[in-house]
């Protein structure tokens, strides 16, 4: 891949539907997260600094995208979009902290542990995780409750011990270890992956698809997940803070396993459009419903942020 592949932007279509969608979550996460008076406010500014007004909206474009192939309601995957990402910004609150990554900017802003302090962002991040599943347990998310348990479940299962929160243990644990690449992909997989995953099979639960359907959205998600992951370490290793919204860099200044560190940026590349390619191959049956679905698989191994 040239240099000029990695810089590339989204397509037309694509980057305003990813646009609309971060509109419309943003919208539902200002409702879901309001301002309030009284002692907890200083928690809830901390929660809605840590989820409103940045971010790809990945997670989010893949529920609603997904759930658009089933024709649900938007006002219920917008919930779920909206859910999802309140996870996902728990997780970047604590892998912020000092005892972890140690970070002072995320999406191009101050940390929230440095915007407010290190308990309040401990705090924001618990809060934020909890509220993720009461929005997944409501009525309003989906008349069918067992819709909602399998949601709630499923996420539980991406967020987890053997999931997210698995991964970022085997990741510290990992700090200057030599991994293999099948090692890495594993730690990915947990970290990053699972919740992508899940962002991709919702759409399917919310429309309670058939088995075999939902089995091919979680590979997709499964596969872009991993090629997303990969490109990330890639910015690490090339890109600057600017283009990232973070400081870069860091992963081979603290040892990290990454794809980077095993294969190299050329192979580490390669291995992302592989990923890339075979995520598409899994949605050829919706066909051209799952368009966009395809594009975001190929723009997430070429984005420059």
């Amino acid at each position: 891949m040239t240099d000029a592949a990695v810089h590339d932007d989204p397509a037309p279509d694509l980057a305003a539907a990813l646009a609309g969608v971060a509109a419309e979550v943003e919208t539902a996460l200002d409702v879901l997260l309001p301002a309030v008076e009284g002692a907890e406010g200083r928690l809830c500014a901390a929660m809605r600094h840590a989820t409103l007004g940045g971010g790809k909206r990945m997670r989010a474009f893949l529920v609603m995208e997904t759930a658009a192939l089933f024709g649900v309601d938007r006002t219920c995957s917008v919930r779920v979009a909206a859910a999802v990402e309140m996870l996902h910004a728990y997780s970047l609150v604590h892998d912020d902290l000092p005892a972890m990554d140690n970070d002072d900017l995320r999406r191009g802003k101050p940390t929230v542990h440095k915007a407010f302090d290190e308990a309040t962002a401990i705090l924001a991040g618990d809060a934020l995780q909890t509220r993720a599943f009461e929005i997944l347990a409501e009525p309003d998310t989906h008349s069918n409750p067992e819709a909602r348990a399998e949601l709630v479940l499923a996420l539980a299962h991406a967020a987890g011990a053997r999931g997210m929160c698995g991964g970022q243990m085997i990741d510290m644990q990992a700090e200057g270890q030599t991994l293999t690449a099948e090692a890495v992909g594993r730690l990915q997989a947990l970290k990053t992956g699972r919740l992508i995953q899940f962002s991709a099979e919702a759409g399917a639960i919310l429309g309670r698809a058939p088995a075999h359907q939902r089995q091919l959205l979680a590979a997709y998600g499964r596969d872009v997940g991993a090629a997303f992951q990969i490109a990330d370490d890639v910015l690490d290793a090339v890109g600057t803070a600017e283009e990232a919204g973070k400081a870069v860099g860091k992963d081979a200044a603290a040892g990290k396993a990454t794809m980077v560190a095993v294969l190299g940026v050329e192979r580490a590349r390669a291995q992302a459009e592989a990923l890339s390619g075979q995520a598409a191959t899994h949605i050829h049956s919706f066909g051209d419903q799952a368009a966009l679905l395809r594009q975001l698989a190929a723009f997430v191994v070429s984005r420059r942020k």
